[in-house]
């Protein structure tokens, strides 16, 4: 007779076999009772509602959104496939924000379908389907991202309500920067007869300095007999130049949270004090510092470490064959990586207390922190060379995250446009800050992204003047709640005043 584990293996057997297929939304018909009971009981499947179900991880803790967050896209368009075929799409509103490189996980999903029950399912962790019976766009209107059924951008300017352009403006600004000429919406706009959506978007693309293409809407539909009237829907006008060079929505989507967020910085954040003159004495203070700085930010990271292993790493008496099974060696791992990188970072805060653009030392600089702190994991076996190659190439989730980092395609053209906002900014506080959100914001690496925030956030500290700041493991809850204000509600309020508060830590 099987063991439990050899039951238990057996079912997880089935469950790889499914996820091999890339099968994230599990149905009831896809395993047997036995198995399903079995792999939900070890904490291996989650249901999502009656009949559907994601894999899960044992080893999170009760309650853990993670695993929901993770699957979120992928469930939902393999679910709303099998509920209505190709006969549904995703509303003009989230269809405008996945264009433009939006993620989040939105609180309820609005789908549109010609068989729908008008209704809202529940879903987990406070999310919901508010699924409509409604007409869809044709299908040369309809495009997929990623499995899920979408207006074409285009279509869903047209389309969406006035009332977007309020409640998403980054998303609103970064999909018209898209257009790069008034026929791609004029068609439509002429075959609607849409003289009041005319009058919106030709306003809105006057909003972001496209006032070609707001001219040719507003001659083209009056010369074709409809009384067309400018009428605004931002709340506001943006200082943000928009290059018609620039195609990119996940370029535009950065400058233009950079560009909203950085008053409300500069209002927080306390005076910066100025490059300091005693460039031996800061550094000094950062060695003396390493080891509680260590601590906390890989604690942050759930590595379990302790100031004694701190020590001993950064003394070289640690051995780089050891087992890599072993969760005490990856934690020695992990603490010898960060010395490293600490050095290469001590390295760059010279740079910038020489004087130097602390945008441009970070650019040049930030690959080789990087490098420094896993090239222990190589050395032991842990990774491959090629891990250390450069940004990611493939997806990245926060664990319990609503937000949902940009794909490898965007990170190649959001990073340079990051240091090039962080090399012209002229004010040190949104250096600081907005340094520290946008890079974890991109995610570009599949690991050590919190940590490198947190370097280039010091980095930029220094160069203002402030002292090095340490999150303490203790404020952890705090700091990463902030951070998703600020990816998921765009609010980065919280985040500077924590930051703020930051500089007074006087744990050393």
């Amino acid at each position: 007779m099987a063991t439990p584990s050899e039951k238990l293996a057996e079912s997880l057997d089935v469950l790889r076999t499914l996820q091999e297929r890339n099968v994230v939304a599990i149905r009831s018909s896809d395993l047997t009772r036995t198995h399903r009971e079995r792999l939900q009981a070890n904490g291996f499947l989650q249901e999502v509602m009656k009949g559907w179900y994601i894999p899960a991880r044992p080893d999170e803790t009760t309650g853990e959104s993670t695993a929901w967050y993770t699957a979120f896209w992928r469930f939902m368009a393999a679910y709303l496939e099998t509920r209505f075929d190709k006969n549904w799409c995703l509303s003009p509103e989230l269809s405008l924000s996945l264009h433009t490189g939006d993620r989040t996980v939105p609180e309820q999903l609005l789908v549109r379908a010609f068989k729908s029950r008008n209704r809202v399912t529940a879903l987990p962790y406070g999310t919901s389907i508010l699924e409509i019976r409604s007409a869809l766009p044709e299908e040369k209107d309809i495009e997929e991202i990623e499995g899920l059924r979408v207006f074409s951008l285009t279509t869903a300017l047209v389309t969406c309500s006035a009332q977007y352009y309020k409640q998403k403006p980054t998303d609103a600004r970064a999909a018209l920067s898209v257009v790069s000429d008034a026929s791609e919406v004029l068609d439509r706009l002429l075959k609607g007869g849409h003289s009041t959506i005319a009058g919106r978007l030709a306003a809105a693309f006057r909003n972001i300095g496209r006032n070609r293409i707001a001219d040719d809407i507003l001659k083209t539909m009056r010369a074709a007999g409809y009384d067309v009237r400018e009428n605004d829907p931002f709340e506001s006008q943006p200082t943000l130049t928009f290059s018609n060079r620039e195609r990119s929505p996940y370029v535009n989507r950065i400058r233009l949270m950079w560009q909203d967020m950085r008053e409300s910085v500069i209002e927080i954040f306390p005076p910066t004090p100025g490059l300091t003159k005693n460039v031996d004495s800061y550094l000094k203070h950062l060695e003396d510092v390493y080891v509680t700085d260590a601590y906390h930010s890989l604690s942050i990271e759930g590595y379990r470490v302790s100031p004694e292993l701190i020590e001993h790493v950064r003394s070289g008496n640690w051995n780089p064959e050891i087992n890599t099974n072993d969760r005490e060696d990856r934690n020695a791992l992990a603490a010898r990586g960060y010395w490293q990188a600490y050095q290469a970072v001590l390295d760059s805060v010279r740079r910038v207390l020489q004087n130097e653009n602390p945008g441009t030392v970070v650019d040049e600089d930030h690959a080789n922190w990087y490098r420094e702190m896993f090239a222990p994991g190589v050395t032991a076996g842990l990774l491959k060379p090629t891990d250390l190659a450069g940004y990611r190439n493939c997806p990245v989730y926060i664990r319990r995250s609503m937000h949902t980092p940009p794909n490898r395609e965007a990170v190649r053209d959001a990073m340079p446009a990051f240091f090039d906002l962080l090399r012209e900014e002229t004010d040190p506080s949104v250096r600081i800050v907005l340094g520290h959100f946008i890079f974890v914001y991109i995610h570009p690496y599949v690991d050590g992204n919190g940590r490198m925030g947190r370097f280039l956030m010091n980095l930029m500290l220094a160069a203002s003047g402030h002292p090095w700041a340490i999150i303490t493991v203790e404020q952890r809850n705090t700091y990463m709640a902030a951070l998703e204000d600020a990816s998921v509600r765009q609010d980065i309020v919280p985040f500077a005043r924590f930051l703020a508060s930051c500089l007074n830590n006087k744990k050393t």
